[in-house]
């Protein structure tokens, strides 16, 4: 049981590696909207925004590659798993404050800009339940799975990362204008 636990901890750290390492890469090649994404939250000193922004995507990536190296380097994968929880939190820490100031229109600055969404208290559960699993990992430590245990959690990472994206692209379209369109349209009923 023990062992089904680590590789499916670790899969999901695979996974949350492929979601930070790719966030990472999308904020760096939009690294100019980064800045009033930043901005946006209004939670920090405005000497800091652009110099947070810049740093982000970097920050972002390192974790990544922490994450979808854990197999093969424990101790980078654990620096990694509580980085990236510790990530998370942070990011859904602030969607919550600016929620709570009614500040719910803001793009949360998660998705691509084909998929920009409006902070809400799904996407601060989302970060929390991304974020649960990866500190736990930090605590149990990922293992150095081999063979079936490393191919399974390979294929449990790529689900996650799937699933994010998936997650990502409905909550985006639930919010969207296009929303309206995709319910079925019902006619007057005649009496």
């Amino acid at each position: 049981m023990a062992a089904l636990l680590a590789t499916l901890l670790t899969g999901f750290g695979i996974g949350a590696g492929l979601i930070f390492a790719f966030a990472g890469l999308g904020h760096w090649r939009h690294r100019r909207l980064l800045v009033g994404v930043v901005g946006n939250y209004r939670l920090l000193l405005d000497g800091l925004i652009a110099p947070v922004a810049g740093l982000l995507p970097w920050g972002e990536m390192a974790i990544g590659l922490a994450l979808v190296m854990a197999p093969f380097a424990a101790g980078v994968g654990r620096a990694g798993a509580l980085a990236g929880g510790g990530l998370l939190l942070l990011f859904g820490w602030a969607m919550a404050v600016n929620l709570r100031r009614g500040r719910g229109f803001i793009d949360c600055g998660c998705g691509h800009a084909e998929l920009r969404q409006p902070l809400s208290w799904m996407l601060v559960a989302r970060n929390l339940v991304l974020a649960l699993p990866l500190l736990a990992f930090a605590a149990l430590g990922p293992v150095l799975p081999d063979g079936m245990a490393l191919i399974a959690a390979m294929v449990a990472g790529l689900a996650v990362w799937l699933g994010y994206h998936l997650f990502n692209a409905l909550a985006a379209l639930q919010s969207s204008p296009l929303s309206a369109s995709l319910h079925p349209i019902r006619l007057p009923t005649r009496r």
